[in-house]
């Protein structure tokens, strides 16, 4: 045996999955979850964890990063932050597609699958993005290839913008998987954009950056797709809401037999817009972070299953870009080694429950994407697991950082739970200290 050998038993565990809590103990052989029971006697050649006290979580799907390779990679690449999301807790990541290149055929999309393949500590997926011009790329994917297709219809970093009516259309009624897009309206972002300049000049405050990336922009496009998906029957799914106003638009309830769904993101259930006096840049993000109206309508949304899926769109940048003047600072946040922690100081302020968080963190994205065999505390599924300590709370320091750029906005928050360990595929890739780099995660396969 070697310490990546998969053979443990994890005991005196409480388990979290399938909409209920209990005491208990799991197996873990060749990478699957082989039995769950209690009092389960040790085999010979297992490691055993005593879990007392601690929580065990499927591994949390995030559906939504940005890990900037290829091209952008002094900012961050697959290898350092897929090191983060196995600190964080986080065992697979969907990847959106605008690099440079960007994702938007075929041959750039299995590029990245065989760079992860080298270099990936946790699970990988890849988005097909969406142009004004490869609509025939799109048509010819195979559904098992990629989680969906990504449509930015609204302003995007990159040149990814789809903004002709004719290819939406087409896009919307042709996709062979779920679609995912970024709602917000360029024309109403760039009059906003006009009027602040011609009020302020080049020195914008930040505190702008809500009411130039408006409400009535992500309103308005949000609408437009869920209109598209409604008159071609679309599996569409809309990323990070941040507004009360879009909530509504979303029916509760469920995830099963739903055809338009929606995700929100981590910082939306964190920060409002009176943490730009603190944070400034550091929070500025596409779409913006709102009040703390939209904040507490969001948590809402998410309890009452109008909001399906929790996800982080971790987009990070280096300090320096972030400290340019507000037009010139580029927008995302480096999140995921510390979002499975933000979300669950929701379940210690009692908004949102234990089983909520690992309903939208893990079962939703893989029943939406058709994740095969991940997602659960299920025997015969993938060990994907996370061994969360409530009763350790964990201030975060700048020298606890993975992310290649270096830096997170809760630098000095002290979290009420730490990640004591993760397991992917069975093998333990952090221990609540280091991560393993011998271990490699493997490509996501959707049952579709």
């Amino acid at each position: 045996m070697t310490d990546l050998d998969s053979h443990w038993l994890i005991t005196n565990a409480e388990l979290v999955s399938d909409g209920r809590r209990w005491h208990g103990d799991l197996r873990i052989r060749n990478g699957r979850i082989d039995q769950i029971g209690a009092s389960l006697a040790a085999q010979p050649g297992e490691r055993v964890l005593d879990a007392r006290g601690r929580w065990l979580l499927p591994g949390m799907i995030d559906d939504q990063v940005h890990f900037r390779e290829p091209g952008l990679t002094h900012k961050a690449d697959i290898e350092s932050e897929s090191r983060a999301c196995a600190a964080g807790g986080i065992t697979s990541f969907m990847e959106m597609p605008n690099t440079r290149p960007p994702a938007t055929d075929h041959a750039a999309l299995e590029a990245k699958y065989a760079r992860a393949a080298e270099v990936a500590r946790v699970n990988y997926a890849f988005y097909l993005g969406a142009s004004n011009d490869n609509l025939d790329q799109i048509r010819r994917l195979d559904p098992r290839a990629a989680p969906g297709i990504k449509v930015f219809m609204g302003a995007s970093t990159g040149n990814m913008l789809v903004d002709d009516p004719a290819t939406l259309d087409g896009i919307f009624r042709d996709a062979p998987t779920p679609i995912i897009t970024h709602c917000e309206d360029t024309p109403i972002i760039l009059a906003n954009e006009a009027a602040a300049r011609e009020r302020y000049g080049e020195d914008i405050p930040i505190a702008q950056h809500p009411l130039i990336r408006s409400r009535e922009a992500c309103l308005k496009s949000t609408r437009l797709a869920i209109e598209l998906a409604r008159r071609h029957g679309t599996r569409l799914h809309v990323l990070h809401i941040s507004t009360a106003d879009e909530c509504a638009l979303f029916d509760p309830g469920p995830l099963r037999g739903k055809r338009i769904t929606a995700e929100t993101c981590v910082h939306f259930l964190h920060y409002c817009s009176d943490d730009y006096a603190r944070l400034g840049s550091l929070i500025k993000c596409n779409p913006a972070i709102k009040d703390a109206a939209d904040r507490a309508a969001i948590t809402r949304a998410l309890a009452e299953g109008r909001i399906d899926v929790l996800a982080t769109d971790h987009a990070p940048h280096l300090v320096t870009e972030k400290s340019a003047q507000y037009a010139r600072a580029p927008s995302g946040l480096p999140l995921v080694q510390f979002a499975l922690q933000c979300a669950l100081e929701r379940v210690f302020d009692g908004v949102l429950t234990l089983e909520r968080v690992v309903e939208a963190v893990c079962h939703a994205p893989a029943t939406l994407f058709d994740v095969h065999e991940r997602g659960w505390l299920r025997e015969g599924c993938h060990a994907d697991l996370v061994l969360v300590d409530p009763q350790r709370p964990h201030t975060v320091t700048a020298r606890d950082v993975l992310s290649k750029c270096g830096w997170t906005p809760f630098e000095g928050y002290t979290f009420r739970s730490s990640i004591a360990a993760t397991f992917v595929n069975g093998m333990q890739v952090w221990d609540g200290a280091h991560v393993d780099d011998r271990v490699r995660g493997q490509r996501l396969g959707f049952a579709r």
